[in-house]
């Protein structure tokens, strides 16, 4: 099997040959301060069920192997060690040892164990992220979430630092840590974190139990990490998923650790979960932060107990593990006692479902429940499917089901398979005990069929407007051209809105609410019949199911005019998403788009809204407005931005929003003055504190327009001598509009792999610029001479974000579509590789129906 890949007919064959019982794994990491490499010495025992002489293999993904001992005898590493595996020859009926010493290699990709110096106190700071494949890169290990074991952990580390681990840690004796035995857990869940990192500790107490908690950050942060807020709520967490689970904190205690440079948003490490440090704040930021960084916080510990107590058997559940925890976290946010956001399903249907309808209309789309043949599929599915999607048909399948019926199936289901593997057909059958709905039905169609359903109102009224006929149309379009599967309709569980607008308040006020069954391919709604029809009927009110909606002409014009003035954050947000969803379907086009956002958005109160409203005018008028009108109604939106920050309220979050949304597209002389001004302190506004993170928004646009050179960066830098500044600065440098700071910059992260993950991540942001097509255009073709090169010869992390941050996404042209597609026909890429450079070519194709559509409606 070449390089690092394992299919899962070859994860089935070793676990029906294989008990894993325990691994005993001693690392020397007292040479981290320099980096290289490290020492790795790993004692696994093992369970084989065959006779004697059976064969299989273990992996490792290591610069140097030096011994291999199984079962007493010592094996050649140049015989039995290749392609990430070790050779495992006959082996004996029963139990196993097996020893391997090994040189493992510290990684600046965010895989493995990631090594980080910080700039502020030179100091290195280690941590582990071994899902999906990686931990078999600091120890041999099957690596694969069925073969659960227990792990001992032995670490030797620098004098005064500390070592985590899923164990507590224990005293350490001449610099060295010995853990006690994790339960029996997959390899993915394992971790240690390494290094003088700062810690306050806490502890979790109700009817007896009690459950330390720490949280961990490097000391250059300490003065900005909030403990007390994210202690808050974890505590919430603990009471709200301990009542829901009916299950007891399954592990010693319960560590959060705040990491730099890390891929993702966190890690669900049993009982020692990573989070970015971006989570820890340097500066003001709106509530829409501390939200999702809530969400966060709740989603791993939602793991604690589905994915780390219970584990999927293979990666194709990867989808239910991560939606559960998606739904479960933001179900806490919504409705546990004191929670600082109950209108978390708001934030939902504005972020996570408008994620999972972009996703689920690219050619890639694909069930649910994917088809997961090895590692290198699972590592593409991290997406919009996996996550949002499948959270929005868990929320449906709540609704399908009833919560209290869910969650009493979620109970027996942990008790059932408390530190074993499932499948979903656990899940579905222990809900379907509790509920005595048939699921099988609803399962094929969710779960196992891809693509997105339309539902349209269809009414007739009577000329005193009295409604005389009302069904529902659910419409299954055609799938993306290469998408593979057929169109299906589904079962909804949806609810209706009839809303009118209070006189005497000015607001949209919900009068009734009527929830039922969608099925089939025309529903009628009785219970309507007879009404006088309301202002705005709102189909798939509480957004309940997953589908796109329309609105009937009436409604659509009312919205238009009233978008604004919906009395509850969550119609608001259905609307806006319809609204969206239209103008990258071509409906709409972007100039309306614009002007429906400006007569609206200054009556949204929803901070996470606002933010969403902005990206999503500045991504459809730099890639979906007819470009021949960009440039006006740029304009437009800059001048709009610059209004709203000098009306928002001084210090409020809508201040600060506006203010970076200015920053973004500040254009004319003037404009980019009062940056300037704004940056030195000659000008201000009252209210806005130009802190850290904003001076370098400020900084990075003044770059990208050619007026911050390279002395004025450094400048920059100086002030903020840290790891985020290194980041900044290396996004404001790229940022330029010169052929000399592109060319640096492809440079950097093509020519060249030295940079860590954040920093090249960093640069790729500045290199693309929307208002520098005609500088990048060059890139476009080398693009494609050096991605399939760049995707065999990097690390998956490195690899994705090249493959995906330097696709030419501005060049919205038939010519890059053409030039694609002869890539795409003569380069033969991996089916990983051609999924990621066909779903950014789709983006270019949508954006040229877009700009057709907005040119017709200029006409």
């Amino acid at each position: 099997m070449p390089g690092t890949n394992l299919t899962r007919e070859e994860a089935q064959q070793r676990a029906q040959l294989l008990a894993v019982d325990s691994y005993e794994i001693e690392l020397d990491l007292s040479g981290a301060q320099e980096g290289g490499t490290y020492r790795s010495v790993t004692t696994v025992r093992f369970d084989v069920t065959a006779g004697n002489g059976a064969e299989s293999f273990i992996d490792l993904v290591a610069p140097a192997v030096h011994e291999v001992t199984l079962n007493g005898d010592s094996l050649d590493p140049a015989e039995v060690f290749a392609d990430s595996r070790i050779a495992l020859p006959g082996l004996l009926q029963g139990r196993n040892i097996l020893r391997v010493v090994a040189d493992c290699a510290y990684t600046n990709t965010g895989e493995g164990l990631h090594r980080f110096v910080d700039p502020v106190d030179d100091q290195a700071y280690l941590y582990t992220q071994f899902e999906v494949p990686d931990a078999r890169r600091v120890f041999a290990s099957f690596e694969q979430p069925d073969l659960k074991a227990t792990f001992q952990f032995t670490v030797k580390a620098p004098e005064g630092w500390t070592v985590i681990s899923n164990s507590p840690t224990p005293e350490p004796q001449d610099n060295v840590w010995v853990f006690e035995p994790t339960p029996r857990i997959s390899t993915y869940i394992t971790a240690l974190i390494v290094g003088p990192y700062h810690s306050v500790h806490s502890v979790y107490e109700k009817d007896g139990q009690s459950v330390p908690l720490g949280i961990y950050c490097r000391p250059s942060l300490a003065e900005y990490l909030d403990s007390d807020a994210i202690f808050e709520v974890t505590r919430q967490g603990f009471e709200w998923f301990q009542e829901k689970f009916d299950y007891a904190y399954p592990f010693e205690k319960y560590d959060q650790l705040f990491v730099p440079e890390f891929n993702a948003g966190a890690m669900e490490n049993a009982g020692a979960v990573t989070i970015r440090d971006q989570y820890v704040f340097r500066s003001k930021v709106t509530d829409a932060a501390y939200e999702m960084r809530a969400e966060t916080i709740l989603h791993e510990l939602a793991h604690m107990w589905f994915g780390d107590l219970v584990t999927m058997e293979w990666w194709n559940d990867l989808w239910l593990n991560e939606s559960f925890a998606t739904y479960t976290s933001i179900a806490c946010q919504a409705h546990a006692p004191g929670s600082r956001w109950p209108h978390a399903w708001t934030t939902f249907a504005n972020s996570m479902k408008t994620w999972a309808y972009r996703q689920d209309q690219l050619p890639s789309t694909h069930p649910i429940m994917a088809e997961i043949r090895d590692l290198d599929d699972v590592l593409v599915n991290f997406d919009g499917i996996t996550y949002a999607k499948g959270a929005s048909v868990l929320k449906q399948l709540v609704a399908y089901v009833g919560m209290d019926e869910f969650f009493r199936g979620v109970q027996a289901y942990f008790k059932r398979h408390a530190f074993g593997n499932t499948r979903l057909s656990d899940l579905l059958g222990a809900l379907e005990e509790t509920s005595g709905r048939d699921l099988k039905t609803w399962s094929e169609k969710w779960l196992q069929t891809a693509g997105i359903n339309v539902l349209r109102p269809e009414l007739e009224t009577a000329a005193d407007g009295v409604v005389t006929s009302f069904g529902i149309r659910q419409e299954a379009p055609a799938l993306p051209a290469g998408a593979k599967g057929e169109p299906t309709l589904r079962p909804h569980r949806i609810a209706v809105g009839l809303y009118d607008l209070d006189e005497a308040s000015g607001k949209l006020v919900r009068r009734e609410r009527i929830e039922l069954d969608v099925d089939g391919e025309l529903t009628a709604v009785p219970q309507l019949v007879g009404q006088q029809r309301p202002a705005v009927i709102l189909l798939n009110d509480d957004d309940l199911s997953y589908a796109k909606v329309r609105l009937d002409e009436q409604s659509l014009a009312f919205v238009t005019e009233h978008l604004g003035d919906f009395e509850s954050s969550l119609p608001r947000a259905l609307c806006w998403a319809s609204a969206w969803d239209m103008t990258r379907d071509a409906e709409l086009a972007a100039r309306d788009y614009l002007s429906l956002v400006l007569s609206g958005i200054g009556k949204e109160s929803d901070i996470g809204v606002v933010q969403s409203l902005q990206r999503q005018v500045k991504l459809a008028i730099d890639l979906y407005a007819d470009p021949a009108a960009r440039e006006a109604l740029l304009a437009r939106w800059t001048d709009a931005t610059l209004a709203h920050l000098r009306a928002a309220a001084p210090g409020s979050d809508h201040q600060l929003a506006w203010a970076r949304a200015f920053a973004a597209t500040a254009r004319t002389p003037e404009q980019l003055d009062l940056l300037d001004a704004l940056l030195d302190g000659s000008q201000t506004i009252e209210g806005l504190v130009v802190d850290t993170e904003l001076r370098w928004a400020f900084v990075q646009r003044l770059a990208a327009v050619g007026r911050f050179d390279e002395a004025e960066i450094a400048g920059e830098y100086e002030r903020d001598r840290t790891a985020a500044g290194e980041r900044h600065a290396a996004t404001a440098r790229a940022a330029r509009p010169t052929p000399e700071a592109k060319a640096d910059a492809w440079a950097s992260v093509v020519d060249s792999d030295k940079l860590p993950n954040a920093v090249q991540e960093a640069v790729i942001g500045g290199f693309v610029q929307t208002d520098q097509r005609e500088v990048l255009a060059p890139y476009a073709d080398r693009y494609f001479e050096v991605v399939k090169d760049i995707w065999q010869s990097r690390s998956h992390e490195m690899a994705q974000q090249i493959v995906v941050g330097l696709y030419p996404t501005v060049q919205v042209s038939q010519e890059t579509l053409d030039k694609t597609d002869a890539w795409l026909d003569s380069a033969e890429p991996s089916a990983a590789l051609r999924r990621l450079v066909s779903e950014s070519r789709a983006g270019v194709e949508r954006a040229l129906r877009a700009q057709r559509a907005d040119a017709a409606a200029g006409e």
